[in-house]
């Protein structure tokens, strides 16, 4: 019954910390004149990653590399099939290509980046600097283009929210900070209460780690990506979604690395990483030709990540 109620408040939580940082995150945009896209790469994106960033580092910190890896694998393969494909049955995402392109390079770029690392065997502390400064001059990056751009291109990204209230912008950062923590305590307490659920049915803890901890730190980004569907934000679900996977693997694994190498085991090597790529891709392509992706497309996703996860559960015996 505890689990249960640990659950029901996580998923409440997760409500009221997605409906706060959406708010919080698009009034922050217009008060310093960025683009919603913008802030939701950076701001919501990275902000959604923290479970993310505490469990791969808490991980290393144990000598538990392969939770560490397999979380952030894990989280962006949930990130496009889960959550994209969820928030577009409900509404179907609209792409704006000039607005995407340059975050979805970079997304590319950095699970190219992984594969990379996983045919060496190890993720050693050069690469994780290195994958850090790659992320600092993303940031710098997308701070000074988005600021170069004109009134009238900032105009007609934010024009179809015109009629929704401003927060000032210490209130817009109080709601966002707030919506935040409310979203890593919801997510914190789903993933406790649903692993103590799941070792009660006798579930492996390698089953475990590799579905019910994935999805439970990428809960943040679902929740975001729920509300913002709910009200036809498409540019903050895409961009909360290429800036967590761009955090994951820069920051959490660049980090991570820092702290301890991380041994790349051969299941990874063989094959997650390279779902993570071919999923990553098939995002891409949606996005760089601006196809609309719409519940047919949602749903398609949604069965690829059944298989998926029914694959990796029949593939470690359960």
């Amino acid at each position: 019954m505890i689990d249960i109620l640990m659950i029901l408040g996580g998923l409440l939580l997760l409500f009221l910390g997605g409906e706060g940082l959406i708010k919080g995150a698009v009034s922050l945009a217009r008060n310093f004149g960025l683009s919603r896209l913008m802030v939701s790469a950076v701001v919501v994106g990275f902000g959604t990653s923290m479970p993310e960033m505490t469990v791969s580092v808490g991980a290393a910190l144990k000598g538990a590399s392969d939770i560490a890896i397999g979380n952030v694998v894990g989280s962006n393969i949930a990130n496009i099939l889960l959550i994209i494909g969820l928030a577009s049955v409900l509404y179907p995402i609209t792409i704006v290509v000039n607005a995407v392109k340059r975050d979805t390079f970079v997304m590319l770029g950095a699970n190219l980046v992984l594969c990379g690392l996983a045919l060496t065997g190890i993720i050693s502390f050069w690469a994780g600097v290195l994958m850090f400064i790659a992320l600092i001059g993303y940031i710098a990056l997308s701070y000074h283009q988005d600021k170069k751009r004109s009134a009238i291109t900032i105009q007609h990204i934010e024009q179809d929210v015109e009629s929704e209230p401003q927060l000032k912008p210490f209130k817009a950062s109080v709601y966002s900070l707030v919506g935040l923590g409310l979203l890593i305590g919801g997510a914190y307490m789903v993933v406790e209460g649903a692993v103590s659920i799941a070792i009660g049915f006798g579930i492996s803890e390698a089953v475990i780690g590799l579905t019910i901890v994935a999805v439970g730190t990428s809960l943040p980004e679902l929740a975001t990506a729920l509300v913002a569907a709910y009200r036809r934000h498409s540019d903050v679900i895409i961009g909360n979604i290429l800036g967590s996977s761009i955090f994951n693997i820069l920051a959490i694994l660049g980090v991570t690395a820092m702290i301890s190498p991380i041994p790349v085991a051969t299941q990874f090597a063989r094959y997650d990483v390279w779902v993570m790529l071919g999923v990553a891709v098939f995002l891409s392509i949606y996005l760089l030709r601006g196809l609309t992706i719409g519940r047919v497309s949602g749903l398609a996703m949604l069965l690829a990540y059944c298989g998926y996860t029914v694959w990796l559960y029949v593939g470690t015996g359960g």
